[in-house]
């Protein structure tokens, strides 16, 4: 196997150490996780298909550790369990040409909690489409304001626009316009500008995604890449001017 598979599951849901612990689910050569950031603002599941792994749930509870050991091992490895009876307590990864591995003890599931279930979805009354330029755009202007934490979905005269560091007063700001597919928009959604950079990020190889935003402040997109499917919802920010 190859580990920048693996390594690539990792980033779609750990989002640059937003999330660490999650339980991983291999199942008929799937690997998956659903997972939510601290403050529960951001939900989502992470799936890849053709991995060759025994059917298992793994506590994984340091994800930032896990990472720091795959760098110690070469691109080509093999994975493989320790268990206690039926319980899985440490993960290893050996060079697949011999020489250097590492264990990883996984944590008792118990300890990791469930991400709350999304128990109803809202109307997505506008639909943004998402392409390279924006991804890049987005990023680039994210970086750019590095101390702003907010990005907003503004319908101006039935344009639609991405707008990083929005606000009623003369602030700095990236200005992005945006194609639709639909937009129903009614008033202004802002949401946390650092999760939606990361997720870009992550999923950065995808040309073509689509933002789905309600009007009752909850977004969705969708990242259909290779053997990769990331889905995540993003709550929108209250008491923002």
């Amino acid at each position: 196997m190859e580990k920048t598979k693996l390594n690539k599951f990792i980033q779609k849901y750990n989002l640059g150490g937003n999330v660490n612990s999650v339980k991983w689910k291999s199942q008929n050569d799937k690997l998956s996780t659903t997972f939510v950031t601290a403050d529960k603002s951001l939900l989502g599941t992470v799936k890849v298909d053709k991995f060759q792994f025994e059917d298992a749930e793994l506590g994984v509870y340091q994800t930032d550790l896990l990472k720091n050991l795959l760098g110690v091992v070469d691109n080509e490895v093999s994975l493989s369990l320790s268990k206690f009876g039926d319980k899985a307590v440490s993960l290893k990864i050996k060079n697949s040409g011999g020489g250097e591995s590492v264990d990883y003890v996984l944590s008792d599931l118990m300890v990791i909690q469930d991400p709350p279930p999304l128990k109803r979805l809202p109307k997505f009354n506008t639909q943004i489409k998402l392409d390279s330029k924006f991804i890049e755009t987005f990023i680039k202007g994210k970086s750019a304001l590095s101390d702003i934490d907010t990005f907003t979905i503004v319908n101006n005269n039935d344009n639609i626009e991405v707008i990083i560091g929005y606000s009623s007063t003369n602030t700095n700001r990236v200005n992005i316009p945006v194609d639709t597919l639909t937009k129903d928009l009614t008033d202004p959604v802002t949401f946390n500008a650092n999760y939606f950079k990361e997720v870009l990020v992550a999923n950065k190889e995808c040309t073509s995604a689509v933002l789905e935003v309600s009007n009752e402040g909850l977004a969705r997109v969708n990242f259909k890449v290779d053997d990769y499917d990331s889905t995540y919802y993003i709550v929108a920010m209250t008491d923002v001017d």
